[in-house]
């Protein structure tokens, strides 16, 4: 009993580092955003109004969105919108048009999250260091650099892993969220009366008076629950209750007490909308601040950067982009891994996003619509879930996402308002990756229906080359084939140029599932060919390491034991070659043709031996 009360405040500490980190800094910049823009006078009934907008909005989509109800919705113990977009897959799996509709809406938002991916680090880690300017207006020409210099460290240290800071993480931030606690209250006591905003009639009163302003400010209002699907994307990592402890007890009491806070500085001095996050903290305390804030900005973004490394991984084995070089920097931590490619290109975007906007409020103008739309999508995927999967009444699935659909398209609407002012920049990043997921996926299809079309049935071809059989070497072969059944290319090469069969011949296909843990025990489907043959299908879920060697081990008891010594393993290297009038426009087949050529290696990707590898290349047209 007292080991799992220790664990479950090392998980829950470690939820407040990870989970909330990017919730907990939007205080630096969302209550400026409102009341800077100028749509909102400055009188007390105002912000009552504003305050209470900002604690319901935070009660509704996080507490009782995803924390009550997106939190339910796991899949086998994972969450995050692949894991939900699985989920959905499969409930509806008998209606095969609205699957296609709903993978594509899910493959959509999952785009989306790199759009905010590279908003999120550039908009932290400036409205930190802009902190600056309020300790002495002389720093105003060094807060670019400065973030540009901080952004680049946190990249470069990527390759190493996380293990060796991550443990840091969860104390810095509960120290960032003690102290954004006690800066709201220490300013909460001298205007007590800030507090009446908690009721919610103060929301509804402002809405019903300004509809229009209202209207306009939820595109800024949105700022203080961005990082919110990082609740549920973390459910894996951390579990259910630690992640709804920490959010009652630790990370909703403090947004709420500094963000009222900031309401009763705005009462006393109007002026402090400048900044009212740096402005309620006495001189002394400024520059240990922004030191402590840029920290928290630097967490937030650490938690996303992983979340893009998780997410591409997922993707590539869903089958929606091709295979790229994954690092593994834990030996202990399988989930610890480091993409150069994602991390590199994340890198460059924030540089061009911080470089473009310069400033936190001009890249608030470019946040929210992915976050927004992002809402949006998970809470349309959780319908279907509720519906189809878990088999609920059709009025009460209405009822218990309905609600919340409608704050989310509000919301949605509200921030497209800023498409031209930035919100176009997100959104163009979410395109370019949704354009490279669906060229991907399709160009797949078409090159494995190309496939099969010119497959030779594997079992017919065996029985006519063991009639009179090629000399058989010692050993074995293990050919990597997309579709079990067929003759891989790779064999028909070996026996056209070397004329020898091996002793052992497994023929292997890799398959990947819309679901994220396949365990050891369904992990091969194996089936004897005869003259010691067999066709082996190695299963894997979307959150599995690939390892064909480690796979294969299990072979031994199905009578191959497979020794490294004396095991080849051959594919097929592809070139493909773009045809006028095929399946894709002209410029998605050269699309796809170039990121079939810069996939890595298949060998690095499923951990085969270096030096027991042998490619045998084709062309294809298609």
């Amino acid at each position: 009993m007292q080991s799992s009360k220790s664990s479950l405040a090392a998980l829950t500490l470690a939820a407040i580092g990870v989970v909330y980190g990017d919730i907990g800094t939007s205080v630096l910049y969302a209550v400026k955003e409102v009341f800077g823009s100028g749509h909102v006078p400055f009188t007390m009934a105002n912000v009552y109004g504003i305050l209470s907008i900002f604690f319901w909005t935070l009660t509704v989509i996080v507490s009782l969105k995803y924390v009550v109800l997106v939190l339910r919705a796991d899949n086998h113990g994972e969450g995050g919108l692949i894991a939900m977009l699985a989920l959905a897959s499969q409930a509806v799996k008998e209606k095969p048009k609205l699957r296609r509709v709903l993978l594509a809406v899910g493959i959509f938002g999952s785009s989306l999250f790199y759009g905010d991916g590279v908003i999120t680090p550039a908009i932290s880690v400036l409205s930190a260091v802009e902190g600056l300017e309020v300790v002495s207006p002389r720093f105003k020409e060094g807060v670019i650099p400065i973030t540009l210099v901080i952004l680049f460290g946190l990249f470069a240290v990527q390759k190493r892993g996380t293990a060796g800071i991550g443990k840091f993480f969860g104390p810095i931030t509960v120290v960032w969220f003690v102290v954004i606690a006690v800066l709201g209250v220490s300013n909460i006591v001298r205007h007590p009366e800030i507090l009446v905003a908690l009721s919610p009639h103060h929301a509804v009163l402002f809405m019903w008076h300004h509809p229009g302003t209202t209207f306009v400010i939820l595109g800024a209002v949105v700022l203080c629950v961005t990082g919110a699907e990082a609740l549920y994307a973390d459910l894996g990592h951390f579990g259910k209750q630690p992640i709804r402890l920490a959010w009652f007890s630790v990370v909703m009491p403090a947004l709420t007490m500094n963000y009222f806070g900031q309401g009763a500085l705005l009462l006393e001095n109007p002026d402090a909308v400048k900044n009212p996050f740096y402005m309620m903290a006495p001189d002394w305390a400024l520059l240990p601040l922004v030191v402590l804030a840029t920290a928290a900005t630097v967490i937030a973004s650490q938690a996303l950067i992983t979340g893009a490394f998780s997410v591409t991984k997922q993707v590539v084995q869903l089958g929606y982009l091709p295979r790229l070089q994954v690092q593994h920097t834990s030996v202990r931590e399988t989930g610890q891994i480091y993409i150069p490619f994602v991390n590199w290109g994340l890198f460059v975007a924030i540089v061009l996003a911080v470089v473009l906007f310069r400033s936190s409020s001009a890249l608030a103008s470019a946040y929210g619509i992915a976050v927004t739309l992002d809402m949006l999508i998970t809470t349309t995927l959780t319908f279907f879930v509720i519906r189809y999967s878990w088999k609920y009444p059709l009025w009460l699935c209405v009822a218990a996402t309905g609600w919340f659909f409608v704050v989310d398209i509000t919301f949605f609407s509200s921030n497209m308002l800023k498409l031209l002012h930035g919100g176009w920049f997100p959104l163009a990043i979410g395109g370019c990756v949704f354009t490279l997921m669906m060229t991907w996926k399709e160009g797949r299809g078409i090159l494995n229906e190309k496939l099969r079309a010119d497959a030779i049935d594997l079992k017919s071809f065996l029985e006519s080359v063991f009639v009179s059989p090629p000399t058989r070497v010692e050993g074995t072969a293990i050919f990597l084939t997309a579709e079990p059944g067929t003759v891989p290319n790779a064999m028909l090469h070996n026996l056209k140029h070397n004329k020898v069969l091996h002793e052992h011949n497994l023929f292997v296909t890799v398959r990947s599932h819309e679901v994220p843990w396949i365990g050891l025990g369904k992990r091969l489907e194996v089936e004897p060919l005869g003259h010691n043959c067999w066709q082996v299908v190695i299963h894997y879920g979307f959150k599995n390491d690939f390892d064909v060697p480690r796979a294969l081990d299990h072979m031994r008891n199905r009578g191959c034991e497979i020794q490294a010594m004396t095991t080849s393993y051959f594919l097929s290297r592809d070139v493909v070659v773009p045809t006028i009038g095929g399946g894709m426009a002209t410029w998605r087949e050269k699309l796809f043709a170039q990121m079939h050529l810069n996939a890595s290696a298949a060998a690095d990707f499923l951990k085969l031996p270096n030096n027991a590898v042998v490619e045998l290349g084709s062309k294809i047209e298609i």
